[in-house]
């Protein structure tokens, strides 16, 4: 039957071409914004995981920094570190050099003062963003240091950050306030003259006194006078090989600390790459096939347009009839 209250050609074509139309938009809006999932109404569940994952990766982010701020710290420790021990060793060398009978001991004695006086600017130098591993000139002691290290989310949904740690209190070199908490102020114990190999320590040697600091309880300063005894040389080359030992120790703890943030640090990098991925391939548009579809919906638009022009040119055939 033909009605011309009624077109039902033209009431199709038009439906078909609402619904082309419909589905460029959404194609259109994916080749613009490269999402398949752009909000959470074109896909509640992965639109929900790809925004926490986002979140998380933020906040991997900012742990990434923080890393950095603490390998900056670490970086500077170990340097001034291992600066120290170049000088503590050339100091043991020079210790040596005057056991050797005949030599003038006031000459080795300046430069023993002038390579300690290198130490103190050493560990007061060492300072990053406010913070000195190396050098402690408050009554408290500098304990253990904290840096953020990792961010991480449980199976149930709770957040957590990791912490790397680093006992500050083995790095100190200088101590103004309490001589015993550096490692350079502090009494060494050591035997010398008949007591070497007995077991029993019978003299104690410090090798910095900080300035207005006090010297240790039954401690000698590490210094040489013209009438400096070989027995008493030779237990301050013991008392300066035992703080080697103890710096040593020190470096090795914050070189691996070090090691660990480094590693910390890649894996950050990775891991957040591998989120972007992942997160990618839940709400990311293929290029490809969006632009072969909206290639299709185009050339489907103007048979749908046609289509509904055919239709509304049926009512005007009807004229002829009447003729």
């Amino acid at each position: 039957m033909t009605s011309i209250l009624t077109n039902s050609a033209a009431m199709a074509a038009l439906s078909t071409l609402r619904s082309i139309n419909d589905g460029m938009e959404t194609t259109q809006g994916r080749v613009s914004s490269g999402l398949r999932v752009e909000t959470a109404a074109d896909n509640a569940a992965y639109w929900s995981i790809a925004t926490t994952m986002k979140s998380d990766n933020k906040a991997l982010s900012t742990v990434q920094d923080a890393l950095g701020l603490g390998a900056a710290k670490t970086d500077t420790a170990y340097t001034g570190l291992d600066n120290a021990i170049d000088v503590v060793s050339e100091i043991k060398a020079k210790l040596v050099a005057a056991r050797e009978p005949g030599v003038d001991k006031l000459k080795i004695n300046k430069e023993i003062t002038e390579l300690k006086n290198q130490l103190v600017s050493t560990a007061t130098s060492a300072s990053f963003s406010g913070e000195n591993w190396l050098y402690n000139d408050t009554t408290t002691a500098l304990g253990t240091k904290e840096m953020v290290g990792s961010f991480t989310r449980s199976a149930n949904g709770s957040v957590a950050v990791g912490v790397l740690t680093f006992d500050a209190a083995t790095s100190v070199l200088i101590d103004t306030k309490t001589a015993a908490n550096g490692q350079l102020t502090k009494a060494i114990s050591v035997e010398q003259g008949t007591a070497v190999g007995t077991g029993t320590a019978n003299a104690t040697y410090h090798l910095i006194l900080a300035a207005g600091g006090t010297a240790p309880t039954g401690s000698t300063l590490i210094a040489l006078t013209a009438t400096t005894s070989d027995d008493n040389i030779e237990g301050m080359i013991s008392a300066v090989d035992k703080m080697l030992t103890n710096l040593t120790d020190a470096a090795a703890t914050l070189g691996a600390t070090n090691l660990r943030i480094s590693m910390q640090d890649d894996f950050m990098a990775d891991l957040m790459d591998v989120i972007d991925k992942g997160v990618g391939r839940l709400v990311d548009a293929d290029m490809n096939e969006e632009s072969t579809r909206l290639k299709a919906l185009q050339t489907q638009q103007q048979l749908g347009i046609q289509a509904l022009s055919i239709a509304n040119s049926n009512s005007e055939n009807i004229l002829s009839l009447f003729r």
